[in-house]
């Protein structure tokens, strides 16, 4: 991977509009897909990739102005995921979970803890990992003085070994409630396993991690004052937030293959010997079929955007959000989310009938893209998020909030 582009970022001054940052994406997409089909080959830990990240300002697009941050919100923030995740469908689902787990604190905690975990993280540029996984309820958080300590395993943890610090999430003993904090990706008691070796969105470093008794002080425990949790409806917002992350990188990956594939139509597919045209661009199928692809495309990319303003104005006014606006806006995430999988799915997939059976060819390793759409898109069904959308339809009824919903 070349770094003269990252040279180049230190030495220029940094982004300030939208537009600035998501053209700063782009470049940055443009150094990871000189080698991305040979990268996910080798499906090495992204050490490069996330220093590429840090070194483009991008895992401080959200941070606070003041400590050096790029003081932008979250409309922007899908946006550049979307970029990154044309190029590298990991890297943009490592850029995305970023965001998510550096606005942890301010969804969850309080203000206190929120404005001090975001200075020193636009300072340090730190990148963020989680280890996060609802379904695994074998963490267990247990009091020690003035200490918590987590003692557990996830079977997941997306960033691991490439982030600095990692999200963590438990259950107090003796309760039924759940505690985050965060704390070094290097502190004692984590070790993360080598143990991620699925089809797609191989180089996400999500395997397993193991917790052993990990310290963390109890001021820590996002949200939490005097040992109770200060329960807010916003708090809520952890779950469509990061559900249009997943949109933004599905998104962004089946742009990449539209590109991809366009680029190799107009330069490497024959006609068809039969079909009376020299050139594969001037076939009326295969004109037809771009046509309609990027059309769909286009259409979904307009309601995630919409999407993302509207729930902006909720994270702009925190303490007005009701349970009917939160619920309303996880009903359009959950349309987003359907639409956004289906296409990303069909593109991803009737790219070949555009290329071409030379396309198949593991050197040009246009598979990537399906493999990492389906990959991920199966993390949570996504009959249910049209469940939610036919039940507001029907009969009003608001998702109730959970970790999926």
């Amino acid at each position: 991977m070349s770094t003269a582009t990252s040279t180049d970022w230190q030495t220029r001054p940094a982004p300030e509009t939208a537009e600035e940052w998501i053209a700063r994406a782009a470049e940055v997409a443009a150094v990871l897909a000189a080698d991305a089909a040979e990268r996910d080959r080798a499906g090495r830990t992204p050490y490069t990739e996330v220093q590429l990240l840090k070194d483009a300002g991008l895992v401080t697009l959200l941070g606070p102005t003041e400590h050096g941050g790029g003081g932008h919100d979250w409309p922007t923030a899908y946006r550049v995921v979307r970029e990154i995740a044309k190029a590298d469908g990991s890297i943009g689902q490592l850029l995305g979970y970023h965001y998510l787990w550096n606005r942890a604190a301010r969804l969850v905690g309080t203000r206190e803890q929120w404005e001090h975990i975001e200075a020193e993280a636009a300072r340090n540029r730190w990148f963020f990992g989680g280890a996060v996984n609802p379904r695994d309820k074998d963490v267990v958080v247990t009091e020690d003085g003035d200490d918590l300590l987590f003692t557990g395993r996830k079977s997941f943890s997306t960033g691991s070994k490439v982030s600095d610090v990692t999200v963590l999430e438990g259950v107090l003993e003796g309760t039924d409630q759940h505690v985050f904090a965060i704390v070094p990706s290097d502190a004692d008691g984590l070790t993360f396993h080598d143990d991620w070796d699925n089809i797609g969105q191989r180089l996400t470093e999500s395997g397993g991690v193991t917790i052993d008794r990990v310290r963390t002080p109890w001021s820590s425990a996002a949200g939490y004052v005097d040992k109770v949790f200060q329960p807010r409806t916003y708090n809520t917002l952890n779950v469509p937030t990061i559900q249009l992350v997943f949109v933004s990188f599905y998104l962004g990956i089946a742009g990449g293959a539209l590109e991809t594939a366009a680029t190799y139509t107009r330069t490497k597919t024959r006609s068809w010997l039969h079909g009376g045209h020299e050139r594969a661009v001037d076939e009326p199928y295969v004109i037809d079929i771009y046509g309609d692809l990027t059309a769909k495309l286009w259409a979904v990319e307009a309601l995630t955007d919409a999407v993302a303003a509207e729930g902006q104005k909720l994270h702009d006014h925190p303490d007005a959000v009701t349970e009917q606006a939160r619920g309303d806006f996880e009903v359009r995430v959950a349309a987003a989310k359907a639409r956004a999988t289906e296409v990303a799915l069909e593109i991803s997939s009737r790219i070949f009938e555009v290329t071409g059976a030379r396309s198949t060819a593991t050197a040009e390793g246009l598979d990537r893209f399906w493999r990492n759409v389906r990959t991920h898109t199966l993390h949570d069904p996504v009959a249910y998020k049209r469940r939610e959308v036919g039940r507001w339809v029907l009969e009003g009824e608001l998702p109730e909030p959970t970790w999926y919903s």
